[in-house]
């Protein structure tokens, strides 16, 4: 097993609810913002099937994490308080999310400049 499936030693919600902190083996820390999850959701109904069905999400910027699933041993469920809960979590893409997240945060405020759409509701 990668490091980059091996599960955080410990995975917190923000008392806010906005950010998502993990803890990795060795003590690195990734913090995401639930908007980022959201919007990045692994689920079909985000991603699609294919690369050209994936959908670019607008009006998140508010949305929180409202509860997170563990599935198995190798991802968790996040519900989130607009009540998308179908993205499986694993920890090879949290993985990839904390280390890219700038790139695709950038890529996701570029695409919703491209489409027109806006952070909030």
């Amino acid at each position: 097993m990668s490091n980059a499936d091996a599960a955080p030693t410990e995975i917190r919600v923000s008392q806010d609810r906005r950010t998502l902190r993990l803890t990795l083996a060795g003590g690195a820390v990734d913090e995401l913002p639930a908007e980022l999850l959201r919007v990045l959701s692994p689920s079909a109904e985000v991603q699609g099937h294919s690369p050209d069905q994936r959908v670019t999400v607008g009006g998140k910027k508010d949305v929180t994490i409202a509860d997170i699933v563990p599935v198995g041993h190798y991802a968790i469920r996040i519900v989130f308080s607009d009540r998308h809960d179908t993205g499986i979590f694993t920890w090879r893409y949290l993985a990839e999310l904390g280390a890219q997240r700038d790139e695709k945060w950038q890529a996701y405020l570029d695409e919703l400049k491209a489409k027109g759409l806006k952070r909030e509701r």
